[in-house]
């Protein structure tokens, strides 16, 4: 048994890991920069540690200080969230070298996976489908050329190094593949250090469908059915829903079969995500594997009631998988809307600011996971993710309307804040949303075709927050921990 568990993180996640490791008996350690001293995580945690400034690569990137925060409080295992260091290799073996259980797959592994071009070459061993695109990093614009007339047109450039949906540029014109090539290399250098890139062929009105896996490290694993996100943004996802809506059972059971072998031909542990393209003729082909947490696991949550932080916790402390996958039953439907504090008004650009106001939304089967408060001070540092907001309900139109109402209820207000809520209520409330017909291009299709997206509209939508037949909300006192967290020495 894991006895105390350190989260490198900060915001939503870190907090979701902290009451895991509480319901499991588990003492958590929270690192945080000065930006998040005051953080929900930090107030619920068993024990804090300062590690640094808010840059994160002076704080939350910074291994030595992430290390030393683990050894002064006793911490035998790490869990690293989503970003930051959660698909770093380097850093899982420098756990390992240190005697702390990183709660991820192996470093080698992560490091095999994490190369987008190598990945897409073990999973074509081990038999699943992968677009044509170049056998590896492309040397120079001339192979990129060639590739392309090869495999045809469009296709989209790939950071080999990327991840979390940047590092991509889809060309349509040979004309441009010259610059798309260089202007990747340079993204990628810049962003991931790491300026290779590769190519596939891109799929025009593509549904991006992901399979949630979890398996031990006795070679046992199940899948947990398959999420639909292609609610997306340049390559960033808003809305997520599970099970994925319109799929036929076969392609369903196909694609999940799929991920398992994937997952085992490479001796992943751990949870694990298996992201596919979906074709309009509801053909798949595997894009990558994230070797970590989504920020989208709780729609899985929601529809199978299976714990997937729990079960992380459990796989790391050596334990064998206790699931079957006849144990696993999806039931109903699940709808996640990311409310970003970002200005939709003005092409989505960060707006930080302090709280006046907080107040999430309630009611029968909404789930909020946040780290937002009153008083709470939204930095220029950090990803602007200020809550996730969960619905779920016996099948999807009731899960749509249910969402759509928490939304509706959630109040921010700061001087300077704006959210994304009224927008994501408008691309909910779009026919094709409406009727399981959209693809990856439908935020881009309501973005070009909608004339009402004024600033006006947008702050007349976010200060409504509710419907006339539904009561005002007040806000609740901040709860009070029963037991104050400690701080440790600040680790240097």
């Amino acid at each position: 048994m894991l006895s105390t568990v350190l989260i490198a993180n900060r915001g939503e996640i870190a907090l979701r890991v902290v009451r895991a490791c509480r319901e499991a008996g588990i003492r958590s350690v929270v690192v945080y920069s000065t930006a998040d001293r005051d953080s929900a995580a930090v107030r619920c945690a068993d024990v804090s540690v300062h590690i640094g400034p808010p840059p994160a690569r002076a704080s939350y990137l910074n291994i030595p200080a992430v290390i030393e925060a683990a050894r002064a409080t006793g911490a035998d295992a790490i869990h690293p969230g989503y970003g930051f260091l959660s698909e770093d290799p380097d850093f899982a073996e420098i756990c390992a070298a240190h005697g702390i259980t990183f709660i991820g797959p192996p470093p080698e592994v992560m490091q095999r996976l994490g190369d987008k071009s190598e990945a897409r070459a073990a999973m074509a061993e081990a038999g699943l489908p992968v677009l044509p695109g170049s056998a590896g990093p492309l040397a120079s614009a001339g192979e990129a050329a060639e590739t392309a007339a090869r495999i045809g047109y469009p296709v989209i450039l790939k950071a080999v190094a990327g991840g979390g949906g940047r590092g991509m540029q889809v060309v349509r014109d040979p004309d441009r593949l010259a610059a798309a090539y260089a202007e990747t290399r340079a993204h990628a250098r810049a962003v991931f250090g790491d300026e290779r890139v590769y190519m596939e062929r891109f799929v025009d009105r593509a549904r991006h469908v992901e399979v949630q896996v979890l398996c031990d490290a006795y070679g046992a694993g199940v899948h947990l059915g398959e999420r639909d996100c292609s609610v997306q943004r340049r390559h960033q996802k808003l809305i997520e829903e599970a099970p994925a809506p319109g799929l036929a059972p076969h392609v369903r059971e196909a694609m999940c079969d799929a991920a398992l072998r994937g997952a085992r031909a490479v001796g992943y542990v751990g949870a694990g995500t298996f992201e596919f393209v979906v074709s309009p003729e509801q053909e798949f082909h595997l894009m990558e594997v994230n070797c970590r947490l989504q920020v989208e696991h709780p729609v899985t949550e929601m529809v199978t009631g299976i714990d997937i932080v729990q079960q992380q916790l459990r796989i790391a402390a050596g334990e064998p998988l206790a699931l079957r996958q006849e144990d696993v039953t999806v039931r109903g439907s699940a709808i996640e809307c990311r409310v970003n504090a970002e200005d939709p008004a003005r092409d989505f650009v960060p707006t930080p600011g302090t709280l006046d106001e907080f107040v999430p939304p309630g009611g029968p089967f909404v789930r909020v996971d946040t780290h937002a408060h009153p008083g709470w001070r939204i930095g220029p540092d950090y990803d602007s993710l200020l809550a996730k907001t969960i619905a779920w309900a016996p099948d999807r139109d009731q899960a749509r309307t249910r969402a759509d109402r928490a939304l509706a209820e959630l109040r921010v207000e700061g001087r300077g804040v704006h959210t994304t809520a009224a927008f994501l209520r408008h691309v909910m409330s779009h026919p094709e949303f409406t009727a399981a017909t959209h693809d990856t291009g439908l935020v881009a299709k309501v973005l070009a075709a909608d004339g009402d997206t004024s600033p006006e509209r947008q702050e007349k939508t976010e200060r409504t927050p509710c419907s006339s037949t539904l009561p005002a909300l007040t806000a609740a006192p901040a709860p009070t921990l029963s037991e104050p967290a400690a701080t440790a020495p600040a680790a240097h």
